[in-house]
């Protein structure tokens, strides 16, 4: 993914692949820490941003989900 302005360091480089780009070698990301993340550029608090599914209570980031502080201005 790439991100750009918003609270995103400019020019950082997170996690890394193999040479081939099929598996994480280091610093994997999960899809619920990119939506966290985003989620805290926006100013939310992705914890508490919850909509009723099902009769349910429910978040984007599911019970998962850390906002990358490493990538953040």
């Amino acid at each position: 993914a790439w991100l750009a302005g918003g609270g995103i360091k400019g020019g950082t480089i997170y996690g890394e692949t193999d040479e081939f780009g099929y598996k994480v070698v280091r610093d994997k990301v999960e899809i619920h820490d990119l939506h966290a993340t985003m989620l805290h550029c926006l100013g939310m608090d992705h914890e508490r941003v919850t909509y009723r599914f099902g009769g349910r209570d429910m978040r984007l980031t599911d019970v998962h989900g850390v906002v990358l502080k490493e990538i953040l201005i």
